[in-house]
């Protein structure tokens, strides 16, 4: 029986990442200074491995979900244990749960705000609805004619 040479695992350079992710190579530089990645060296290069690539992933999914650094490092630091670690996984529910209710406690502000924005917006379209009927006080003193005591526009 002859034994095949395994082709050596896959890895990436920081530019590489950098370009494939849409981040600057000192974002990734900083990812490591907080460790969160562990490149391996060969000489004075970075040379990431298949497992940092994934770690880069999640920390940057992490960030799109608003989670903190330390939060997003619980997460990728969940990657490398088991996965029936009990606690951890309590814990990082628990973080889960609250970055759930602070996002929905923003939608709702979102909602609100939206809300009053399209009534500011009905009002002004009546105002400007209303205007288009009877030309403002100037456009009739330019055309000639005396312009009326103007009534003063709500405040919006």
């Amino acid at each position: 029986m002859v034994a095949t040479a395994r082709p050596a695992p896959r890895t990436f350079t920081i530019t590489e990442l950098a370009l494939e992710f849409d981040i600057t190579p000192r974002a990734i530089r900083f990812y490591e200074d907080v460790g969160l990645l562990t490149p391996e060296r060969a000489g004075r290069n970075r040379v990431y491995s298949h497992r940092d690539r994934t770690r880069l992933k999640l920390t940057l999914r992490g960030k799109r979900l608003g989670l903190s650094l330390q939060e997003i490092k619980q997460l990728v630091d969940m990657y490398d244990s088991p996965s029936d670690t009990k606690q951890q996984l309590q814990a990082f529910l628990g973080v889960l749960g609250e970055h759930r209710r602070l996002l929905e406690r923003q939608r709702e502000d979102i909602e609100i705000t939206l809300a009053e924005i399209a009534q500011h917006e009905e009002r002004c379209r009546s105002l400007l609805g209303a205007k288009a009927v009877k030309p403002a006080p100037e456009a009739r003193a330019r055309a000639g004619k005396p312009a009326k005591d103007a009534k003063a526009l709500p405040s919006v």
